[in-house]
Parts: structure tokens; C-alpha cells; sequence
């Protein structure tokens, strides 16, 4: 059973302007659909069932490019995302994804993967859409 997915999108801008946008939680309401707000410590999620408040740790580091997120439920299980912003010459980059599976038990894993694998692919293209605007 497939537990993650890997996407990317080309971005037509420098690899430190997506590091810079990417890398503050405020902006993932911005360009994802998961989060209703976000800041350095909490953020509130967007479920089926309504938002659910959330701790969140970014761990972002420039000199690597790279853009990781835990997300801790109520319940205490645990979420992560990872990220990476890889210069693509001097005005353009690539910034590519790691969706883990989400925190859901096993029968309903395909199916919620399946899911997240879609909606990644629409916010990979907003947040390019955003960065080029």
C-alpha cells in the first residue's frame, strides 16, 4: 500500500523569493486548502468535519532549502509534510512536495491519500500562480 506522494512544480521565480513565501507559516492559508489560519506555533485545519486547531512546527532551513511541517492533533496523533525548494538557474526553481499519508486508520488510508494526492496537485499550481503573479 502506497504510504506517500512526491510532486513538484516549476516556479519562474529566484529559489530564496518561494523559500521566503514557503517557509512563513502565515502564508499556508494563502496557497493550500488545508489550513483556515497558520502562525509559528498553531494553525487551524480544514477538515469534513469542520476546522480542528492544531500545533504546528515548521522547520525551515535557507542554506538547504528545505521546508518541513509537524502537525499535532487534538487526539495526539501526529501529521508531517516535507519540502524542498532546489534552484533552477537564477530566476527559476522547483519546489517539490512529500505527502506522507495522513494520520487515519489503515482501511481508510488509500483513500484519503488518494484524496491529499489531488488536492497537492491544485495547490502546487496556486502557489505557483501566486509566486508569478
Amino acid at each position: 500500500m502506497k504510504t506517500h506522494d512526491v510532486q513538484s512544480v516549476s516556479i519562474g521565480k529566484p529559489a530564496r523569493t518561494v523559500f521566503d513565501f514557503v517557509s512563513n507559516p502565515a502564508n499556508l492559508p494563502v496557497w493550500t486548502n488545508a489550513f483556515k489560519s497558520a502562525d509559528a506555533g498553531t494553525a487551524e485545519l480544514v477538515t469534513p468535519n469542520g476546522a480542528v486547531p492544531i500545533r504546528l512546527e515548521t522547520s525551515a532551513y535557507g542554506e538547504q532549502g528545505t521546508v518541513d511541517w509537524k502537525m499535532t492533533f487534538p487526539d495526539g496523533s501526529v501529521g508531517t509534510a516535507f519540502s524542498r525548494i532546489t534552484p533552477d538557474g537564477e530566476d527559476k526553481s522547483i519546489y517539490s512536495f512529500v505527502l506522507m499519508a495522513p494520520p487515519v486508520p489503515l482501511e481508510a488510508l488509500e483513500g484519503a491519500l488518494k484524496e491529499q494526492m489531488t488536492i497537492l496537485a491544485g495547490e502546487l499550481a496556486e502557489l505557483k500562480r501566486r509566486l508569478e503573479a
